[in-house]
């Protein structure tokens, strides 16, 4: 079985910049040849699709990841990145990132994401 660990998260002002870390563990070969996706819920709603990248680099954004977030990954690397720039208090939430393998989700645990105005 293959794990993700987020990493990254914190409190920071509005306008700052973050970037956080997906990182793969045990059989990385189901993180390799998938597609890996960034997810964010915040408090009191579902979770949505940020984005996602495929296992050859290639990147599409939901809506509300257009223009802000940047994600990409390092098969070498075992990792997946979302870079983040002018937060809002309205990024708030706890962000995923999750292996779509086509029969299922490997989900990670989650990193929380706190923007004070």
């Amino acid at each position: 079985q293959v794990q993700l660990v987020e990493s990254g998260g914190g409190v920071v002002q509005s306008g700052e910049s973050l970037r956080l870390s997906c990182t793969a563990s045990g059989r990385i070969s189901t993180f390799t040849i998938n597609t890996v996706a960034w997810y964010r819920q915040a408090p009191g709603k579902q979770r949505d699709l940020i984005g996602q990248v495929t296992y050859n680099g290639r990147v599409t954004y939901e809506d509300s990841g257009e223009g802000r977030f940047t994600i990409s990954r390092s098969n070498v690397e075992s990792t997946a990145w979302l870079g983040m720039t002018n937060l809002q208090p309205s990024d708030t939430g706890v962000y995923y990132c999750a292996i779509l393998t086509g029969q299922n989700t490997v989900w990670g645990t989650g990193t929380q994401v706190t923007v004070s105005s």
